[in-house]
């Protein structure tokens, strides 16, 4: 199956979404990778999800990406004598460690890390946002405050504390319980919750062992303020949009956007922009103008993929979503304006052997009649480079290790295809071709750029470009070894 787009389509899995006929048809609508959200559902929950996955791949011959998502520690309130209660403008209200239900005066936040790096001033979220504190004095296990914006408080709303870098790690015992058995479970990317600093990612790089890679989500402003650090220890990014909503001033979450976007294209790891990107088609068939304008944005500036959250793990149209989402993504890339701004944005500071041999690949493709670029992979990072140019015509990734067609999988215009290992350059030109025949991509008097690396199958080693006729005997007339 050949998708006529580059961007990608990230599927999040649930109640609405967990059955093979269900997960097929998502697949065959459009999407490219598929989420467990680790903040719902049990184990076996995701061992049958993953299972219909992996089936479904199998049935269809096309290799599926699978992306867990940890929970990260969870900030809340406790609870309430009365369940609720109303909080004024100007109000005072405590929070502390006491586990005596609240009242209109206080309430317990079970958290004493969070009063360990308090000051008087920091601000406090409540109810992602609906309600705010301002701390007017703090101590190691309370929090007086005044309102500075009212509303109904609630049992175990989730608090946010914006101004601070929290003394917490970003893996609770549940994340660390839920990475060892989605690990072994075999997923391909883990995404990790509650970001705030470089070490985070190194510790669950460090549990995960290489089973699977590691994509870290940017939804708190500590995590935005050490992006440049983050990038660098990640294997991929996901700018979560929601929290940092939350968390920041809502006008500056789009430039913050742009940013993340343009910094992991330039990396060369795959960015994925998420959350609430086509929220009203929880309840209703067609999105809103504003929706489609939000998912068409990401898609001009590049980002590898897009996500849909509830609106296919637990809407009542997930179908209807994914195919809404294909359809806006082939429209946007078939506009004249999108290569344009695509290659505009293009900022890549290239220093080794194989950024210059994807580049003069890009280059070639773009400047003749070549119908697609072939790169060899071992470990998919060829195909990364390859993905960063944005090139003009498609990406056959090609690799005999299925973990790597899966993982790149969530990679901007790469077709993976499973090919059996090569000795000799010949024998990968022939397959590049076959391949870029087999799949639509070009026929016997066309002509494909193919990149590899010699030795063969060897991580990092990418270092030859062949300009190959997709007529296999004339391959052989070139290169008759």
């Amino acid at each position: 199956m050949r998708r006529h787009r580059n961007v990608k389509i990230v599927a999040t899995l649930g109640p609405a979404s967990s059955d093979y006929q269900m997960i097929r048809a998502l697949f065959e609508a459009g999407a490219d990778v598929f989420r467990l959200n680790m903040s719902h559902g049990t184990h076996d929950d995701i061992r049958a999800r993953h299972v219909h996955i992996r089936q479904v791949e199998q049935d269809l011959g096309r290799p599926i990406g699978i992306l867990a998502d940890l929970q990260g520690p969870k900030l809340r309130v406790g609870t309430f004598a009365a369940g609720a209660h109303d909080l004024e403008d100007g109000d005072g209200f405590r929070l502390d460690l006491d586990p005596t239900p609240g009242d209109s005066r206080r309430v317990q936040l079970p958290h004493p890390e969070i009063f360990a790096a308090l000051e008087p001033g920091a601000t406090l979220l409540v109810n992602d946002g609906k309600i705010r504190l301002k701390v007017v004095s703090c101590g190691a296990d309370f929090a007086d405050c005044t309102v500075t914006v009212g509303g109904t408080i609630s049992n175990r709303k989730g608090v946010n504390v914006p101004d601070v870098v929290l003394p917490l790690a970003a893996l609770s015992d549940k994340d660390r319980a839920d990475l060892e058995f989605v690990c072994e479970l075999g997923v391909d990317w883990l995404a990790l919750s509650f970001v705030q600093r470089a070490e985070d990612v190194l510790e669950a790089r460090k549990l995960a062992r290489g089973r699977a890679a590691i994509l870290s989500k940017i939804e708190k402003p500590a995590a935005v303020k050490a992006y440049d650090e983050i990038l660098k220890v990640s294997d991929g990014i996901m700018v979560a949009r929601g929290d940092l909503g939350v968390e920041l001033p809502v006008h500056s979450v789009p430039p913050i956007q742009k940013r993340l976007v343009r910094g992991a294209r330039a990396a060369a790891k795959p960015v994925i922009v998420a959350t609430q990107m086509l929220e009203s088609m929880i309840e209703n068939p067609m999105p809103t103008r504003a929706e489609v304008s939000d998912v068409a944005t990401a898609i001009y500036e590049g980002a590898d993929a897009v996500m849909l959250s509830a609106e296919s793990a637990a809407g009542k149209f997930p179908i209807e979503a994914v195919t809404t989402m294909d359809n806006v993504a082939k429209s946007v890339e078939k506009d004249g304006t999108y290569r344009s701004i695509i290659e505009s944005s293009r900022r890549v500071k290239r220093e080794t052997v194989a950024d210059g041999i994807v580049a003069a690949a890009r280059e070639i493709a773009e400047a003749t009649n070549i119908k697609a670029i072939a790169c060899f992979s071992q470990s998919g990072s060829t195909v990364s480079l390859v993905a960063r140019e944005r090139p003009s015509v498609p990406i056959i990734a090609l690799t005999p290790l299925v973990e790597t067609a899966r993982r790149v999988a969530l990679t901007w215009g790469a077709h993976c295809v499973i090919v059996p290992e090569q000795e000799r350059f010949k024998g990968a030109v022939i397959s590049a071709v076959r391949a870029a025949r087999a799949d639509g991509f070009a026929r016997e008097d066309d002509h494909i750029v193919v990149t590899a690396g010699v030795p063969f199958n060897v991580v990092g080693t990418t270092n030859i470009l062949r300009v190959a006729p997709c007529d296999e005997r004339l391959i052989s007339k070139v290169d008759p070894g």
